[in-house]
């Protein structure tokens, strides 16, 4: 029998729960296919799963609800072993187990074939919070050019990468950060504003646009989230897509 390292949490808890274990390799059945995990990225979903804060998962479990690798065995032969492959969502890290670890054993209907020369600690990065940016501005929001957009919670990954998507698609960018440090950071992404986020921003955002912004990303979640709405403009939208706060 072959046998892998996976990272297992056996229960739910503080970071200590996470075990690097050597286990059975699993094989695939019909419809699954056998990845060789070469990266993965870390999401905080991942880690209200690991709090406990999941109630649909059980334990123990392979967290990671993202992977890249190379398709090891594919029994439906869809996929050639060696096929450069990125896996998402779609309950993996949850109903399944996911990509911390050697291997996986993933749905086919999840795999997205690559064709990159990217390394692959920079590619494992990439397809969570890609599509959680695109998903969020183009499908959410319906961002248009000549809109304004606050991103708030700008410095995280998917702030900083929404700044410069929608900066590229045309529109007037405002961010925020805690810090003066990381202003220039959003500044370089392609901010137009950058506000320093007291927690109280609807002020300071209206001083730039009195009638408000015409669409916002809140990242940060429920701690700021009634105070992200006052600075919506009449008819605008709001896409509440992370919890930075860690406030359910």
């Amino acid at each position: 029998m072959n046998m892998m390292k996976a990272i297992v949490v056996e229960q739910s808890g503080s970071p200590e729960v996470l075990h690097i274990r050597q286990i059975h390799r699993p094989e695939p059945d019909n419809g699954w296919v056998l990845v060789r995990i070469r990266a993965f990225g870390l999401n905080r979903s991942e880690m209200f799963t690991r709090q406990g804060f999941s109630p649909d998962v059980t334990f123990p479990r392979i967290l990671g609800i993202e992977a890249v690798g190379e398709v090891e065995q594919d029994p439906s032969g869809h996929y050639q072993a060696g096929q450069k492959v990125a896996a998402v969502m779609g309950g993996m890290g949850r109903q399944y187990n996911g990509g911390y670890a050697e291997y996986a054993v993933l749905p086919l209907e999840r795999l997205m074939p690559l064709q990159t020369t990217v390394s692959w600690e920079i590619l494992g990065a990439i397809p969570e919070m890609f599509l959680t940016v695109w998903s969020s501005l183009t499908e959410s929001l319906d961002i248009q050019a000549g809109q304004t957009l606050l991103v708030r919670g700008g410095t995280s990954s998917i702030g900083l990468t929404s700044v410069a998507v929608a900066k590229n698609a045309g529109l007037t960018v405002l961010a925020t950060t805690r810090s003066e440090k990381k202003k220039q950071a959003l500044l370089d992404a392609g901010a137009d504003h950058v506000l320093i986020d007291d927690g109280n921003i609807a002020e300071k955002v209206r001083t730039i646009f009195p009638k408000g912004v015409d669409r916002i990303q809140e990242l940060v979640g429920t701690r700021t989230l009634l105070d992200s709405l006052q600075a919506t403009a009449p008819k605008g939208v709001v896409c509440m897509t992370g919890m930075l706060g860690n406030a359910w």
